[in-house]
């Protein structure tokens, strides 16, 4: 999917490059509401979920969701038989003592340790930091943007820095670099009620040297997935705020009162909705029409599955910094992202879980499609083993019949240390 700041963009499928609002905010390709397809039961979307996946439709689903996919972003050492990415030894799993001896009190397992030093790194993470290693960053490889900063582009960055510090909602982390002050990343926590719950975004962002007559350089961090029509698999960033999409008004980046706060801000509320489908150009005059709210949930059902997907490439590969936090925010949400696969597969509408993987009552009774709980139950299968791994207790959430590796792949976790 290819776009131009003019407008003019190359069509490729209905879904492709989906992105825009109604009010024109945020957007990629335009589509008009005639381009919708008639699907009959949206029969037609099957081979869409599985293409997404790396499968081609006829082939067995078990095989979407091996670990040497080439959509693994560059780089990843994970290996799901070890344990690399939280530090803990070959040989130690996540297996922890299932008792202890009455006249014997319990010694704690080097596996528990490391879990109770990740526990309380994450509870001590700050939402704003400065920091030194930037050599992951999208841009690092970038040459700096221009000659030379200017004194008042230096305090303009300054400022941007004092408002991060003491603005930022509690579900946005961002870190910032000593030796390169035209760095920042950024991590966005997926909003409740949204297919996008409970997940991690990562954002790239480089402030030219003009900041902030133009606005900063935004690039998401997507490992080969869209999760989202103005998040494209390129990591594109299609917002009115950053001139990647047409808007007017309060909707364009302003050189006076514009600032990063407002665009990560406009990420979480605009971008990661409760219907990302409506993003599309001439897919919001279809909202709250029968069609158009099938379309959106099933929309939903694949956003969900990818928003998953990229929940593990984080934990198998976390962005620098964010090592500590990733391990941690997956740890204190497993359970709540598990109960949130069963409520799906019980039935229950994607994106319409509340608070504690509660079912909103709002939600119609609506009902997630049959096409979708199939690729779910895999990706239940594949999380059950990757959250066991960092000593979530995953006890309720293992299917009731026997087998050899149950106990464990189900890696009890002492009470203490429960998130």
């Amino acid at each position: 999917m290819s776009a131009d700041l003019s407008g003019k963009f190359t069509k490729v499928d209905p879904w492709g490059g989906l992105g825009g609002y109604d009010s024109n905010v945020a957007g990629s390709s335009a589509i008009t509401a005639t381009d919708l397809p008639p699907w009959d039961g949206l029969t037609m979307l099957a081979p869409y979920y599985y293409n997404q996946f790396g499968v081609a439709t006829g082939e067995e689903l078990n095989k979407y969701y091996s670990n040497s996919n080439p959509l693994m972003e560059s780089g990843s050492s994970f290996n799901s038989g070890a344990n690399n990415y939280m530090d803990i030894p070959p040989g130690v799993e996540a297996v922890l003592p299932q008792g202890t001896s009455a006249e014997m009190p319990h010694q704690l397992s080097q596996a528990e340790i490391i879990y109770s030093e990740v526990h309380e790194k994450y509870k001590t993470f700050k939402q704003f930091d400065t920091v030194n290693d930037h050599g992951d960053h999208l841009y690092s490889l970038n040459s700096r943007p221009g000659k030379k900063p200017t004194k008042s582009w230096l305090k303009q960055i300054q400022h941007e820095w004092k408002v991060l510090e003491n603005d930022l909602p509690d579900t946005i982390y961002v870190r910032v670099y000593e030796d390169r002050m035209d760095l920042l990343r950024a991590v966005i926590v997926g909003p409740a009620g949204t297919p996008y719950h409970d997940g991690l975004f990562f954002f790239d962002v480089q402030f030219p040297y003009e900041y902030p007559d133009i606005p900063p350089q935004v690039t998401y961090r997507s490992r080969g997935l869209q999760i989202n029509p103005n998040l494209y698999a390129c990591g594109r960033v299609c917002l009115s705020l950053l001139d990647t999409w047409v808007g007017t008004g309060c909707e364009k980046w302003n050189p006076d009162n514009s600032t990063m706060l407002q665009v990560l801000v406009s990420i979480q509320a605009l971008v990661l909705n409760a219907k990302p489908f409506f993003n599309e150009a001439g897919h919001a005059m279809s909202a709250n029409s029968p069609l158009g709210e099938k379309l959106s949930m099933t929309y939903n059902e694949k956003t969900f599955l990818l928003s998953c997907r990229t929940m593990q490439y984080s934990l198998r590969n976390p962005p620098k910094n964010f090592e500590d936090f990733v391990i941690g925010h997956f740890r204190n949400h497993g359970r709540k992202i598990l109960k949130g696969c069963k409520s799906y597969m019980a039935g229950a509408q994607v994106g319409c879980l509340v608070g504690d993987g509660e079912r909103d009552v709002n939600d119609g009774g609506a009902s997630c499609s049959a096409s979708f709980k199939a690729p779910l139950k895999l990706l239940l299968s594949d999380l059950l083993k990757d959250f066991a791994k960092i000593g979530v207790d995953c006890a309720e959430f293992q299917d009731p019949g026997p087998g050899p590796g149950a106990a464990k792949a189900t890696a009890e976790t002492p009470s203490s240390l429960k998130p």
